[in-house]
Order: C-alpha cells, then structure tokens, then sequence
C-alpha cells in the first residue's frame, strides 16, 4: 500500500531528518509526502502482459512477454516528484510515466525511459492494452534558468531532443588541460545490472531527471499529458525491481511559522532583493559603523536611514540576478581615510571588481571605477595577506587562482593582479584565507586545496600547492562551498578547514588538520550535515548553503560557523536539490568534546528560518556592546540579526 501520514510535525525552525536512509544512495532531495513501504499492491492496478509483486516496501515486474506491462498509481498528479532506486537485470527494459493521461484509446503521458542504451525522455502513447503506439522524445529545454520553457520557435533551426544517457560511467566528467584535481568528477548516469537511484522532477512543462544524479532533461508540453498517475514499466526478458519509493506533489508549497532565535533581534534593513553582499564601516566619519549592502549605506545606530552608491534597482528574486552585487566588501582602498567600498560579480558584463570611492561626506552617489575586469569564482575574500595592514582581494578568474590590490600609486585604475596557481585549478565555488601551516603567513583555499605562500622576497611566481579535497561534486551539483573558516577546531593548535562542500547541493564538514612525524599536512573530513538521507549534528537539514562567515558567537573564545541557504540560488526553478526547501541561517557553535571525532563537534543552532543567505554573511559588533551581529544580504532582503543576552 503508499504509506501515507509520513511526519509532518517537523520543526518549524529548520527541517529535520526522520527520514529512513536508502540503502543504495542519498534517497530524494525533496521531503516526500508519501513513500511505499508495503507488502500487497494496494493503491496500485495494473496494465498489459507484466506480473508486479510487493514485499517490505519493494516492488518487483516480470514480463510476460517483450511488450510488458505497467504498475500504475491509483493517484494522479500534475507537477511531481518522484524517487526511487532499481535494478534493472540484463534483457530487461525499464521506465516511469508520469502525467499518465487518459486518451480514448488508451493512455498518453511523459516516459523517462532507463534500458540500456535509452536513457532519455519522451512523450509516449499507450493503447487501451498498455502497448506503446507511439514515441516521441521531448525538446530540449535549452539553456538558461527557466521554470516555464517557452514555446518552440517555429523559425528557430531544429535543436536537438533531450538527450540520452547510456552505459557505465555516462555523464562522467573529464580533467580538462591535464590537470589532476582531488575531487574525483561522480559516475552518474545508468549502471546496467546494479541498484541505480533515480529523481524525477515534473514541474510546469519542463522534466529534469537525474539518475545516480545525471540524466535527461525536457519540455513535457501539454499535449504530451498534463495530468495522471505514475506508472511503472517492465518489458524484455528479465525483471526490474524498485525500491526505495517516494513521491510528491510538487504544487503543494507548505510555509512554515516563522522563527527567530532568541539569542537574536532580527532588523530588516530592506524588502527588496538588490544584491548578495554586505559590509560594514564607519563610511561617514561619525564614529559608528554603517552597513553597506548592494546599493545602499544604511548609517547607523539606528540603521533606519539610507543614501545610494550607486542607482537602486531592484530585481525580480524568481527570475533575475543582481548581478552587479554578488559580494561587496568595504575598507580605504584608494587611502586618502575614508572607507571605500568593492562589488565582485563573476557574471556578465559586470564581472570582476567595480570600485566605489567614498565621496568624503558629499550627499551624492559615489564615482565608480572598474579594477578588476576578470572573475569566475561566485565566492571570493578579503584578507590582508602580507601583513601590512591593507587588505587583498582573493578569488578565482581565468582558470587560476589569483589575489588583487589597489596600485599605490593609481589606486581608482587597474589594479595589481597577482595569479598563485597553475591553469586549472580555480572553480565557482569556495574560496578561503588563513595560516594552515602555522609559519605566520596567510595561506588560500579552494575545493582543491591550499597554496602555501612562500616567504616574502620568493622568485617563485605561484605559490606551493598542496591538494585536498574541500569539497564534493555530485554531478547536480559543482564542488566547493561559500567562504571557507580556517582556525582552530579542537584545541591542539594546528588550524582546521570549516565549510560547505557544495554550495548548490548538500553538506557541511570540518577537517582534522593532522602532522605525521616529518610535519607532512593531512586532513581528516568529520561530516556535520549532510542530506535527508543521513543523520546529521542537531537533526539539521538543509540544502544550497551558498553563503557563510565565521565569529566567535558566544564569546567563549573559539570561532563559530555561520552558514544559512540560498533561496532561489538558480530562481524559481526546480534545478537544485530541495530547491523550496526552508530558507534558513544557522550558527553552528563549537564545542571541544574529547569524546567526539576529532575533538570537537559543531552543534547548530537557528537564527532564522525564512531568509536565509546570499553569497556570504557577514559577522561582527556593530553597535559594540560585545556580541557578534550579522548581516544578511538575501533574495528576501536584507537583515541584521542582532546579538542579544549573555555572552
């Protein structure tokens, strides 16, 4: 029978994982409404020349003959999710139907199809008898971020149908240049013969399908079928078998009661999504700090006045970017004593880094001028590196890791551009400065790894490279993180990495800095959360963890992790794992726990749950009464949770 009544009593706060783990994968990314969990084919009929058996949740199709047959739902739904893991032995030919129409003679809907060798989707026709009478594959969606595709442009050239993927290793990525990276790229694609996992998501007209996390996409227009149950097929000569399965209505949104810790006072400084930057200084000389987010300076104490940089235009948060404000940070770059402020982007015409040079108290807009033309990374930091109290700019562009300063001497033109990796090593996501090997000097991070700088006066024109795997991808989902904490985790005095491995997927991590007898540098990774699928540190679950910083929160002396969601990190689309998922900003507190792995634990704690995060957070005493504020720039707004209560 579908196991209905699945726990819905979850924390409003942040989602919590009751769910049972897949014995083959990470289960779905979505929470299910339902799952199959019986022994008899209750709430299921079936169709054509297929025998189908149930037993301790898993479902088992024989054909009768090479036509097969269909194990169809006695529920109907129009937008959908579906998981499920199968195995699909040899001769067998498998498939899900979804939007499984009614027709007169017979029934039509959506197939992805997952035989060897047919791995792709398509818009099928069934008879009265469950025999298929016609296949058409679907249109490819194209690029771009799209919840609804457009309709085909009868003038357009003919564009290749949604793909298919087949065999061992399909979808599996390459290493581009020769360059060997620690992260190995993820098998996706169908194993033939093995336990396979499978997500679906219909929503609207387009179908994303991801087997073990890389499959086929298309336009499910209506005349393909607009609404029906799910349908399960066997054909050939051998039996599939599917466990594992969970269904949702995608169309059905639950919003949860809003949350604000207690140990904080939430301000909303804006209501409108202009950027995913923020920063904080004393911009107009008055001896209190002022933030600065996207396009605006909101001065303090109160914090309820503002005056643009630059002009203010806001963007639609379902489907646009503010792409002149992916990260904003603020100091005296040009040096005449007034605080300046930075924008780094990585898209568009606005990538790299577009300076704005604070106007010394004039009550006007800030002249701009453009310092870095060159950005590919979404994350980058500002970190004094050499020690001389001026801060540099570190990211990734071109293929490299590199770090930039204002020149001395023309500090509003191109500025000082300095690469420290080979090609190949810079990727979109996960950036970070600290000293990892303790020789006093400021190292950078990225999923890959870190470079070791080298001693001042060096001939060396890149830095040391040391690889290390900061990071996942899981073929959905690029590897690397948001910024990047390098300190002490547990006590021994040797700098630990914290940070997010995929920041438009799942997980969050420390790693155990280790030194063997020579002083060699290892890392060990201790999970702190991964997806639905695991148990994590506080039962907390969430995906998209795009932007974070680190403070010491509880003012015990140890910094903690601050890292929250990324709401509509690719709009309001169902590209990304749990994409409605609550947006939330969490605090993990370290705590030094001889008893746990490594030492130390991060236990989370919720600051809010209908914000989230943007590209970063930002952290730091803004009103000076000794607790760590934080400043959240987001597609809801933009916020400062204030410190509250003991320390």
């Amino acid at each position: 029978m579908i196991k209905t009544g699945l726990r819905r009593a979850l924390a409003p706060a942040i989602v919590v994982t009751t769910l049972i783990v897949p014995a083959t994968g990470a289960g779905p990314s979505f929470r299910p409404d339902d799952r199959f969990a019986g022994s008899t084919l209750s709430g299921w009929r079936t169709l054509g020349n297929a025998e189908w058996r149930a037993d301790k949740g898993e479902i088992t199709g024989v054909p009768k003959d090479p036509s097969g047959g269909w194990l169809v739902l006695d529920r109907s739904y129009q937008d959908t999710g579906f998981f499920a893991s199968f195995r699909c032995a040899a001769g067998c030919r498998t498939g899900v139907l979804l939007r499984a129409e009614k027709t007169p003679d017979g029934m039509k809907g959506v197939l992805v199809s997952l035989t060897e060798g047919d791995v792709a989707a398509y818009a099928v026709t069934l008879d009265s008898g469950g025999r298929e009478t016609k296949r058409t594959p679907l249109r490819f969606p194209g690029a771009g971020q799209n919840r609804i595709a457009p309709p085909p442009d009868p003038n357009a050239p003919a564009s290749p149908p949604a793909g298919a993927l087949a065999g061992r290793g399909a979808g599996r990525g390459g290493r581009g240049g020769g360059v060997q990276l620690p992260i190995e790229p993820p098998n996706t694609g169908l194993h033939p013969g093995e336990w396979n996992d499978l997500e679906i998501l219909l929503d609207a007209n387009i179908l994303r399908s991801f087997v073990n996390n890389g499959g086929p996409s298309g336009v499910a227009d209506d005349d393909a079928g607009r609404y029906g149950p799910i349908a399960l097929y066997v054909g050939g000569s051998a039996e599939v078998r599917f466990k594992n399965i969970a269904f949702k209505d995608l169309a059905l949104r639950t919003r949860t009661e809003e949350k604000v810790s207690s140990r904080f006072r939430m301000q909303r400084l804006s209501d409108f999504y202009y950027g995913w930057g923020a920063s904080a200084d004393d911009f107009n000389h008055d001896g209190v700090l002022d933030v600065v987010s996207g396009p605006h300076i909101y001065f303090g104490p109160d914090y309820r006045r503002s005056r643009e940089i630059y002009l203010a235009l806001t963007t639609n948060p379902s489907s646009g970017f503010a792409t002149d404000c992916w990260m904003q940070f603020s100091a005296d770059f040009t040096g005449d004593g007034w605080a300046d402020v930075i924008n780094a982007s990585f898209s568009g015409s606005n990538a790299g880094v577009t300076l704005y040079v604070n106007p010394k108290g004039d009550a006007r807009r800030w002249d701009s001028h453009r310092v870095v033309t060159s950005q590919q990374t979404e994350i980058a930091v500002l970190k004094d590196l050499d020690g001389d109290g001026k801060p540099e700019f570190v990211y990734g562009a071109e293929g490299v890791m590199r770090y930039a300063r204002p020149d001395p001497a023309n500090p509003t033109g191109a500025w000082i551009v300095r690469t420290i990796s080979e090609p190949g090593y810079a990727t979109a996501h996960g950036v970070g400065a600290g000293d990892i090997n303790g020789d006093g000097r400021v190292d950078i991070l990225n999923a890959y790894g870190w470079w070791e700088q080298p001693p001042q006066g060096s001939a060396s024109a890149t830095w040391g490279y040391h690889p290390e795997a900061f990071g996942r991808s899981i073929g959905r989902a690029s590897a690397g993180g948001s910024v990047m904490a390098v300190h002490d985790v547990n006590g021994d005095k040797l700098n630990d990495v914290v940070t997010s491995l995929a920041a438009h997927g799942w997980g969050l991590a420390w790693y155990e800095q280790k030194r063997d007898a020579a002083g060699a540098i290892s890392f060990v990774q201790h999970m702190v959360m991964d997806d639905y699928g695991t148990k994590n540190a506080g039962d907390v679950t969430f995906s998209q963890p795009h932007g974070s910083t680190s403070a010491d929160v509880d003012g015990d002396g140890i910094e903690d992790f601050i890292v929250g969601k990324r709401y509509w990190s690719h709009q309001d689309t169902q590209i990304d794992p749990d994409a409605y998922g609550d947006p939330v900003l969490v605090w993990y507190r370290t705590v030094r726990n001889p008893k746990a792995p490594g030492g130390a634990e991060l236990v989370p704690e919720l600051i809010h749950n209908r914000s989230g995060v943007g590209s970063h957070a930002y952290a730091a005493d803004l009103n000076k009464d000794g607790r760590i504020d934080i400043v959240t720039p987001t597609k809801f707004g933009t916020f400062i949770f204030w410190g509250q209560g003991r320390r």
